[in-house]
């Protein structure tokens, strides 16, 4: 399984988004720090869900960390998050 379909699938099972959209973005850093050969190390993740209305900005990033995990968090290099409720 891609590093691209587990971020889907753990954010699907936590949050059950009605939108979500996770974009490896990694060959656009191609010779930046972190780069992977064969990518899977930048991604670009937007999603809508209910669950996080009414929470702050910095809570809404918890929780999708959280719920990606720390083994799954530490093997990506970069994560930009595009979150609403």
């Amino acid at each position: 399984m891609t590093v691209r379909q587990e971020i889907h699938d753990r954010l699907t099972a936590a949050f059950a988004p009605r939108a979500l959209d996770v974009v490896d973005d990694s060959e656009r850093h191609r010779g930046h720090a972190g780069y992977q050969e064969g990518g899977e190390s930048h991604f670009n993740v937007m999603i809508r869900a209910g669950a996080f209305e009414g929470l702050s900005r910095v809570a809404r990033h918890r929780a999708v960390h959280k719920a990606l995990g720390g083994d799954l968090v530490a093997r990506i290099h970069a994560l930009a998050l595009d979150i609403d409720g």
